[in-house]
């Protein structure tokens, strides 16, 4: 059964996405225990990109069927996990890219919404929240996805969550979604 293209993020209302997202089915990796296999030979790049044997992974279908077997270890490692199988996969950074970002609302009223490399849909909230991690290249945003996964956020959508922070009245600098509160400034 082939997997459907991901959805146009600016063609979907918030309430669109957040029915999208609870209809999406999940693998129950966190209940499969499987014996170690060992290496997948697979690594997912910091700007996201798949690959197999240093080869990058052409077929977005793959790289989307994959994604959804990725398991967080609590060593803090990463698997591709089956019901049979349990293989190791590098991860340079974050396993996921934020790409796109959609808001409604203001203030504590908004919701910001953002769209995988995968093409799955997170809305940033208290289940997924929003942390920045200061780097020698600058802030680092991510998203919490699932699992101990987490989404790095593109530079460019960071610079929209950063002017929407700064062009609030909160101090600390941060930016509101579903009720939750995510200041700019790394937590000390």
């Amino acid at each position: 059964m082939p997997m459907e293209p991901p959805p146009d993020l600016a063609s979907l209302s918030l309430a669109d996405i957040a029915r999208l997202a609870s209809e999406k089915r999940l693998p129950p990796v966190d209940k499969w225990h499987p014996t170690h296999c060992g290496d997948s030979d697979m690594r997912i790049a910091r700007d996201g990109t798949w690959f197999h044997m240093g080869s990058p992974i052409g077929r977005q279908e793959m790289v989307r069927l994959f994604s959804t077997i990725l398991r967080r270890e609590p060593d803090g490692g990463y698997v591709l996990v089956t019901p049979v199988e349990k293989l190791d996969i590098a991860v340079e950074d974050a396993p996921f890219v934020a790409v796109e970002m959609k808001t409604e609302g203001d203030g504590s009223d908004a919701k910001l919404a953002f769209r995988l490399n995968t093409g799955d849909l997170v809305t940033a909230g208290a289940d997924h929240p929003l942390r920045f991690v200061q780097a020698d290249d600058g802030p680092r945003p991510y998203l919490h996805v699932r699992g101990g996964l987490e989404a790095l956020v593109v530079r460019s959508v960071y610079y929209d969550i950063a002017e929407r922070a700064l062009s609030g009245d909160d101090d600390p600098a941060g930016v509101w979604s579903d009720g939750a509160f995510f200041p700019l400034e790394p937590a000390v």
